[in-house]
């Protein structure tokens, strides 16, 4: 597991830089989850490191497979400035032992809820999970391990969520899309619906 995480840092700090802070968590029962913060221009991003320690595992599988299964780390992008999202490490580090705790295969156009706001004031209490590729690169492990991605979160408001539940994460990325909704503002309000 170090070494896949250490493997996992190095492909973040390639991509986004040297870490200006981190964070750690630990929840009874799982493994360390730490919070890396980069600083890119007006943009914060912060990474989760640590739930691709363990390949997460079919919760309904009488036995979990300690090396084969999809992993992941989570990536929110935001503005600087507008608000203290510095508060999010605890929600993310929540969201990041989610599989560990909960059993959840965390996966492209899931919907994660925190059932309270991302950082104090936040107009969102749960993030959609966008395709990786993007930002972060997978990262390839030796096989059978399949690769570490990085997911992209994209914070909804409780409409877009209750929206996303009926019509499905496509249709809201596309809602979004049209109107050019700026999905990294943290004080946005929510797309039209109608």
């Amino acid at each position: 597991m170090a070494e896949i995480l250490a493997l996992v840092e190095a492909r973040l700090r390639s991509a986004l830089g040297e870490p200006d802070a981190r964070a750690d968590v630990t929840f009874l029962g799982t493994d360390r989850i730490e919070v890396l913060r980069f600083l890119d221009g007006d943009v914060v991003r912060y990474a989760t490191l640590g739930m691709s320690g363990q390949p997460m595992a079919d919760p309904t599988a009488p036995l979990a497979d300690p090396v084969k299964g999809p992993r992941a780390e989570l990536v929110l992008s935001v503005r600087v400035g507008l608000a203290d999202t510095d508060q999010v490490l605890r929600p993310l580090a929540v969201l990041a032992a989610s599989p560990q705790v909960e059993g959840l295969i965390v996966a492209p156009g899931a919907s994660l809820d925190l059932g309270d706001p991302l950082w104090p004031g936040a107009p969102f209490t749960s993030v959609l999970v966008a395709e990786s590729g993007g930002l972060v690169e997978d990262l390839e492990l030796d096989e059978p391990m399949d690769p570490v991605r990085f997911l992209p979160l994209l914070p909804m408001t409780p409409n877009e969520a209750a929206w996303k539940r009926v019509r499905g994460a496509q249709e809201l990325q596309e809602r979004w899309l049209t109107h050019g909704t700026d999905l990294r503002d943290p004080l946005r309000t929510s797309v039209p619906l109608d």
